[in-house]
């Protein structure tokens, strides 16, 4: 039996990722795959870091890894000064062997599942990290992004919505967010994200497969803790979204 544990988004949020990983050491698994989006926004930049390189676990480039260390926007998000403050705060939290790790991240990753069918991994889309999928986005987007790589199991992260959509014989899903879990549907001007770290584990056993989405609390105290004790800019108003 294959048991793969998909993690993406941690967006800096070591908390919540120790609280992903210890669950993941009970679940048990084979592998552990990372989906981008690992280190920039949170408060714990090179803790992230440090618990990544200790998992050794192969990491695809997402687009807020890419932008850390460039500072170019390649999608359609307009970045604030706020935002600006926080990436250069981020990089200084990092060594030079730290951002080496970050760019040494991969488009894309592939895990083989079974003799016939590998697992695909990215973050966007297999030829951009800045694609969006949603479960309400049109099945000719999934198809124009995905179906060229059928029969191959797919996942992205990016939307911070976990969610699984067919593709014929195969099928698509999104873990969801270890570090910046949130409700989609809530009023903007009442923003809060959620208490827990989301992953998924893709299993395989003699040609059946089996999906778990995955929801685990996190010490919300924890996390503010080490929000005001890290010296990230903006982090009041961070604080404010875990109320």
């Amino acid at each position: 039996m294959m048991r793969i544990a998909v993690i993406s988004d941690i967006h800096g949020n070591a908390v919540a990722l120790d609280a992903a990983l210890a669950d993941i050491e009970r679940a048990g698994v084979d592998q552990i795959v990372c989906l981008g989006d690992a280190i920039q926004g949170g408060a714990q930049p090179a803790q992230t870091v440090a618990r990544l390189r200790e998992l050794a676990c192969p990491v695809v480039m997402g687009n807020a890894d890419a932008w850390l260390l460039s500072g170019v926007e390649t999608g359609s998000e307009t970045i604030s000064e706020e935002q600006e403050a926080v990436r250069q705060w981020s990089l200084a939290q990092l060594s030079e062997a730290d951002r080496a790790y970050i760019a040494a991240f991969t488009p894309t990753v592939v895990v083989p599942l079974t003799s016939e069918r590998d697992l695909l991994c990215f973050h966007g889309s297999p030829t951009s990290f800045d694609d969006i999928l949603l479960p309400n986005s049109p099945e000719e987007e999934y198809e124009r992004l995905l179906g060229p790589y059928a029969p191959a199991i797919m996942c992205g992260g990016h939307t911070h919505w976990q969610q699984v959509h067919r593709l014929g014989a195969t099928f698509f899903f999104n873990p969801g967010s270890v570090g910046l879990a949130y409700n989609h549907n809530q009023p903007e001007e009442h923003f809060r994200l959620d208490p827990w770290a989301e992953y998924a584990i893709l299993g395989e056993s003699n040609g059946t497969l089996g999906l778990e989405f995955r929801r685990v609390p996190v010490s919300v105290d924890a996390v503010r803790e080490a929000l005001r004790a890290s010296g990230r800019p903006n982090a009041e108003a961070f604080l404010a979204q875990y109320e």
